[in-house]
């Protein structure tokens, strides 16, 4: 029993005095590399889900509301981020806010992108109350990261946003089961947004091998690799099935 009590008490102190993980640090990138690719969809496209808006109709209107959680077009996939992972040093990494507004009882944008550290704002354009809830999505798991009522017009409220785990926020009001959306936080300036066609370039990395990963809200994430060369560009594809 002292021998189990003392290795936890050593392993404790392990964990405490490890050093934190480093930060990003920005370098001089002299003939870097780019990754291109596009973001494929195979198998079943989902029809849009339909939500009934029962509440607050003189503003958010009497139609049905659908949300197309698996944009598709084309056999691309849309409202997706591809990014290197675990990237420690790079381009120079500008914070990046966000800027969420509630407005006829919609999200606008839909999907957005801020940086890791940086400000979310949410404003509330509608004479109605709105509650803010927004979750750091970890796998199949969430956990809460902001959840704020906003009952006054123009009402607006900020908050620092620093995800652990996570890559994303689902955000959703708790007072409208229809309005829904999605923040993409990128942890180092390699990323980009898909383009409509589902392409993407990520530009300026320093040669060497990565970890790349496609994002998307509702599907989860893909994984591929990539050695980049200097000054040459490197391809990786992804392909989300539906299911």
């Amino acid at each position: 029993m002292k021998k189990l009590i003392a290795s936890i008490a050593l392993a404790t102190a392990a964990t405490l005095t490890m050093p934190a993980m480093a930060a990003y640090k920005v370098v001089d990138v002299a003939n870097g590399g780019t990754i291109t690719g596009k973001v494929n969809f195979t198998g079943n496209d989902k029809a849009p889900q339909t939500y009934k808006v029962a509440k607050d109709t003189d503003t958010c209107g009497t139609a049905n509301r659908k949300i197309d959680y698996v944009d598709v077009k084309d056999g691309a996939l849309r409202n997706v981020v591809v990014y290197l992972d675990k990237v420690k040093s790079g381009k120079k990494f500008d914070p990046i806010d966000v800027q969420i507004d509630q407005k006829g009882c919609d999200f606008i944008p839909f999907m957005s992108v801020m940086t890791n550290g940086a400000m979310f704002e949410a404003t509330n354009s509608d004479p109605v109350l709105h509650n803010i809830h927004t979750y750091e999505i970890m796998g199949r798991a969430k956990k809460t990261v902001m959840n704020v009522s906003q009952p006054k017009q123009n009402s607006v409220t900020k908050k620092k946003v620093k995800l652990k785990r996570g890559a994303g926020m689902k955000i959703e009001c708790d007072a409208h089961d229809f309005m829904h959306g999605f923040v993409f936080v990128a942890k180092n300036p390699y990323y980009a947004m898909v383009a409509e066609d589902g392409t993407y370039t990520i530009s300026d990395i320093p040669a060497g091998k990565y970890k790349v990963k496609a994002w998307h809200g509702t599907l989860g994430e893909q994984k591929g690799k990539a050695d980049v060369a200097a000054g040459a560009s490197a391809t990786v594809d992804f392909t989300f099935k539906g299911k």
